[in-house]
């Protein structure tokens, strides 16, 4: 059965290597809109869950879709990829000197049945002054990051410390991915 990987991300792809399985980018766009009054574990999971399930809709049988999500929650707030400058530098000034949570839910479709998993990390902030914030927006890291920031890059300076998972945090949990694709049969135990 082929894995398809339902999203465009390079650093999750790179991830998905170190598993040593074969598997296609396979990327999806759905409305990525927060539902009123959703709590940040049933929207992390319903989004990995729509990417699954409409990679799967689209390719077809004897195919396994893998759909993730991963967002930043800081002081109740849902965190996703900045709009623009002033929306970075509030986030960041958000996670500044403070510990937030990272959710990265997994799911894996096929033709008779879906799982879900969700990872929760707590990532501390140090404290990060205007002008380090300046810095590292127009270095173009946060641009494209939920929460403003990417661990696995220059952003990783401003972390303290992590309990939890560190490739969840980047975007696949790979330890539970691993469990996942074992239950579905593409990884033998031995």
């Amino acid at each position: 059965m082929m894995l398809l990987l339902a999203s465009q991300s390079p650093r999750r792809a790179e991830l998905l290597k170190q598993i040593g399985i074969p598997f296609s980018q396979y990327p999806v766009d759905i409305d990525e809109t927060v539902m009123a009054n959703e709590t940040p574990e049933k929207y992390v999971r319903r989004m990995a869950q729509e990417k699954s399930t409409l990679g799967y809709e689209r390719a077809g049988a004897k195919k396994l879709v893998l759909g993730l999500d991963t967002i930043v929650v800081a002081q109740n707030n849902i965190l996703g990829k900045p709009k623009d400058k002033s929306d970075a530098m509030w986030m960041l000034n958000m996670l500044s000197d403070d510990t937030h949570q990272v959710l990265t839910a997994v799911t894996i479709t096929n033709a008779t049945q879906q799982k879900t998993v969700v990872v929760e990390t707590h990532v501390c902030f140090g404290p990060l002054s205007q002008q380090q914030i300046e810095w590292y927006w127009k270095t173009g890291e946060p641009q494209d990051k939920a929460g403003s920031y990417g661990i696995q890059g220059l952003g990783g300076q401003f972390v303290k410390h992590i309990n939890g998972s560190y490739s969840a945090v980047v975007g696949l949990p790979l330890y539970q991915t691993r469990i996942l694709l074992t239950e579905f049969g593409i990884i033998n135990e031995c």
